[in-house]
């Protein structure tokens, strides 16, 4: 086999994806590009449901062992309970992608405690639950790969994703941290970050003044004066799942159209 598609031949590895039931999301797209480089993806999701058994069959029908794995993650020790129930049903995770996310958008005075707290659990405390599970099981096999999906606003934070932005930051320092610690071990971690990406263009569907709304506001926000599209991350996740990320860790690709 030719050294560059070698490198990026996912068969035979175990991927997790969290929060990838959505067609339109960026965890579905991440999965889709892992499944057609050969890996066996387990996608998660809070529950089985229309659109998540069609990711799955979408996924399945590129590689049949591809699966789905339901878990609450509000509920206590979420994060621990869902890379168990993983590794047991399914067996060692090669690959660990944190996609799972929610962003509150309003102005910070007026947020509920609801709303600080729901975004607090799930963009950062759930995660340090999954890490503490996945990274001493990843080191006593003398290797894996955590993929954190991060945001743009771990960086340049906007007010009105405050605490989402806030919590985006403390996700990234905290895989960069451990990403040291967990080096000489064989864990490697790295960020994806992603800027704009157009995940819900259903909402405005059949709208021409929502579409030219929208086009009007990405076209603003990057050098590509464009929203990226879920599919445009998927290399980025093939690349940091496959040998041919092997000598990187504790590092962000950002994928925003230049800013």
């Amino acid at each position: 086999m030719d050294l560059i598609p070698a490198m990026f031949d996912l068969n035979g590895l175990s991927i997790l994806v969290t929060g990838a039931g959505r067609l339109n999301g960026i965890g579905a797209a991440i999965a889709t590009g892992l499944a057609q480089q050969g890996g066996t993806v387990i996608i998660h999701g809070r529950e089985i449901t229309e659109e998540s058994q069609q990711v799955l069959s979408q996924l399945k029908a590129i590689n049949s062992q591809c699966d789905f794995v339901s878990q609450d993650l509000f509920a206590p020790n979420a994060g621990k309970t869902l890379i168990t129930d993983v590794e047991k049903k399914f067996g060692p995770i090669d690959v660990f992608i944190a996609n799972h996310s929610l962003q509150v958008l309003g102005d910070f005075v007026e947020l509920s405690d609801e709303q600080i707290q729901q975004q607090v659990q799930l963009n950062f405390l759930v995660n340090v639950q999954m890490l503490q599970t996945i990274l001493p099981i990843m080191a006593s096999r003398k290797g894996g790969k955590i993929i954190n999906i991060g945001s743009v606003n771990q960086d340049s934070p906007k007010a009105v994703v405050s605490v989402y932005a806030a919590m985006k930051a403390a996700q990234h320092n905290l895989v960069k941290s451990l990403a040291r610690e967990f080096a000489s071990q064989g864990v490697l971690m790295n960020t994806i970050s992603p800027g704009l990406v157009d995940t819900y263009p259903e909402n405005r569907a059949g709208d021409q003044q929502a579409c030219q709304a929208w086009d009007d506001y990405a076209s603003q926000l990057n050098w590509l004066g464009r929203a990226g599209l879920p599919s445009e991350m998927a290399g980025a996740a093939v690349y940091l799942a496959s040998s041919a990320s092997n000598f990187m860790t504790g590092e962000t690709i950002n994928l925003t159209g230049g800013n």
